[in-house]
């Protein structure tokens, strides 16, 4: 089995009804190999910037653009302290039903290939607003990679390319 996928499922824990993914970035051996199984599919991809979506999207995005040896964007939720001239949208609802106003520094220019890097997707809205962000900005929106994949067929492919570690249904049912 692939070594990204075995420590991703190796680590993931249900408490409760919650899905547990931060005990894969407290064991160094997992992080690492998460990471580069996050990034090895988009290695020929040219990718010059990783964007992230508050708040596993900043650790594993970072990460991910420091393997790639590229830089990394933030994207922030809600007012959350952001300097400068900036880009923002709204997503759609996400599977509680929120809607997040999302931004994102003017950073971005035109001819810059971004990588979406997140945790986990289930409808694909904030994925959707990061993609809007980017394409806003004039640079080219590469895809996404996660570590686990929730989305319908309709959210996948208004995303473009998708790489994931694992599947929601990899993960078992939630514990209580």
């Amino acid at each position: 089995m692939d070594p990204a996928r075995t420590a991703l499922l190796a680590n993931f824990r249900w408490i409760g009804s919650h899905a547990d993914v931060w005990r894969v970035f407290a064991d160094g051996d997992a992080l690492r190999a998460v990471v580069a199984g996050l990034v090895d599919p988009w290695r020929d991809q040219r990718v010059t910037r990783v964007v992230g979506i508050e708040s596993r999207g900043f650790l594993l995005g970072g990460a991910a653009a420091v393997a790639l040896g590229v830089g990394f964007v933030a994207v922030r939720k809600g007012d959350g302290l952001l300097p400068g001239a900036g880009l923002t949208t709204e997503a759609g609802q996400d599977y509680r039903g929120l809607r997040h106003r999302l931004r994102m520094q003017a950073v971005l220019t035109a001819g810059e290939r971004v990588l979406l890097v997140d945790d986990w997707a289930e409808r694909g809205s904030q994925a959707l607003a990061a993609r809007h962000l980017v394409e806003s900005a004039g640079a080219e929106f590469l895809g996404v990679s996660l570590l686990i994949d929730q989305l319908d067929p309709a959210a996948r492919s208004a995303l473009g390319r998708v790489t994931a570690l694992a599947t929601a249904e990899d993960l078992g049912p939630p514990a209580g």
